[in-house]
């Protein structure tokens, strides 16, 4: 079954969340992303974990959140081209099937007994991942009304939030929980139950029947694209800024994720199992109350207005983490979770508003911003081996304010219009 889909007035005058034939789908495709925020939100605490038990450095351990993020930038693009071909469905069961694998694989990696030997299946695992978010993360967004679009995946992102919570507090238990510190857990345990839940959920997508959205291109677009260029040109401008905004957003996000832990251990000021719990039901849990808290709001203000506060919560926030106030900058980086929660959902659906039938393309270039996590943790990484975690945080300071200036140009954008 194709749905196509237009920009068109809701007849009642109020707008749905969700229209009401996409229900089903919008739950489906939803609880993908509590399953992969889990998964990815325990290689924050393997981060920290390595550190105590095989000494690596912080460089060296940013290189998990590196290779998953690299397969992340090497398959996007193949990614969004093998949705367009076999649909939605086909892209999600593929996706389920790598991260099964890729998680299965670390059973052997781990006996192999080094560090680098697990990078292989992270590398896996990243590319299921990539084809999951490419798939969900524009087909969420066509499931209602154009306006509503950032809002719906704000919340279907809330359930991510709420994966990364548990994910984060169930890998810090299992690694830190029995034997404080030092605890020698292995990483293959958590990913085989992964692997495990992963096959069952590509079952069960084998015989769930997914509508496959196409956008037809709205009456304003075609007469614009007829009319010349003046309006692609603007459109590419807010395209690709948007897409420079989502690299410099993931620098920052997973820069922090990666250290938060070394950021309130490293002092002495927590112990890795207390820096967990921070994480977990402080910056993750904000993190998704925010994420909810903004899809709803963003049904009743203006997006853009949204984004532009949120953009200069996370830089002060920052500013406040790096003033060394003790338990105040400690305090101000978990809230800076709040503040961040909704940016990748509200970038993403920004870059791509009224791309029509160029949406699918675009998302899968735009999922390529992930590379910024690669880029992130090894770049803090290297800045906290020769200074301090404190004088680190200039590096998502800096993406940060890269991000401030595209909250700055959606908000004029849009009062222009």
């Amino acid at each position: 079954m194709e749905i196509t889909t237009e920009n068109k007035a809701n007849k009642g005058g109020a707008t749905r969340l969700v229209a009401k034939e996409y229900v089903i789908p919008f739950i489906l495709i939803t609880s993908l992303f509590f399953l992969w925020g889990g998964s990815r939100a325990i290689l924050d605490v393997l981060n920290k974990h390595y550190q105590l038990i095989l000494h690596v450095s912080k460089t060296q351990s940013s290189l998990i959140q590196m290779m998953v993020y690299m397969a992340y930038f090497l398959g996007a693009l193949p990614a969004g081209l093998l949705i367009r071909r076999l649909g939605t469905r086909v892209g999600v069961i593929t996706g389920l099937l790598l991260f099964a694998v890729g998680s299965f694989l670390f059973m052997p990696a781990v006996n192999l007994g080094s560090f680098y030997y697990i990078l292989t299946p992270l590398f896996v695992l990243g590319l299921g991942l990539v084809l999951l978010e490419t798939a969900a993360n524009p087909y969420v967004t066509l499931l209602g009304d154009p306006k509503t679009s950032a809002s719906r995946l704000n919340i279907a992102q809330s359930f991510n939030g709420l994966g990364c919570m548990m994910g984060a507090l169930m890998g810090g238990q299992f690694f830190f929980g029995n034997s404080g510190a030092e605890a020698s857990a292995s990483i293959a345990v958590p990913y085989t139950v992964i692997a495990v839940i992963m096959l069952v959920v590509a079952v069960c997508f084998t015989f769930i029947h997914l509508p496959e959205v196409i956008i037809a291109p709205p009456r304003r677009a075609k007469a614009a694209d007829a009319a010349g260029g003046t309006a692609r040109k603007a459109l590419g401008v807010a395209f690709f800024f948007g897409f420079a905004a989502l690299i410099a957003y993931e620098i920052s996000e997973i820069s922090i994720n990666t250290f938060f832990i070394n950021f309130m251990t490293d002092d002495g000021f927590m112990t890795p199992m207390q820096a967990t719990w921070a994480l977990s039901m402080g910056g993750l849990l904000l993190f998704m109350v925010g994420r909810v808290v903004g899809g709803i709001l963003m049904s009743r203000v203006a997006t853009e207005k949204i984004f532009l506060a949120c953009a200069l919560g996370t830089v002060a926030m920052l500013l406040l983490a790096m003033s060394g106030l003790g338990l105040f900058s400690k305090m101000a980086l978990i809230v800076l979770y709040v503040f961040e929660s909704i940016m990748f959902p509200t970038i993403f659906a920004l870059s791509i508003q009224g791309l029509g039938a160029n949406t699918e393309k675009a998302s899968s270039i735009l999922m390529m911003s992930v590379v910024g996590g690669a880029i992130g943790p090894l770049a803090l990484g290297y800045v906290a081996d020769h200074y301090t975690m404190t004088q680190a945080l200039v590096v998502p300071l800096s993406t940060f304010v890269i991000v401030l200036a595209y909250a700055i140009y959606s908000y004029a954008r849009r009062s222009r219009a």
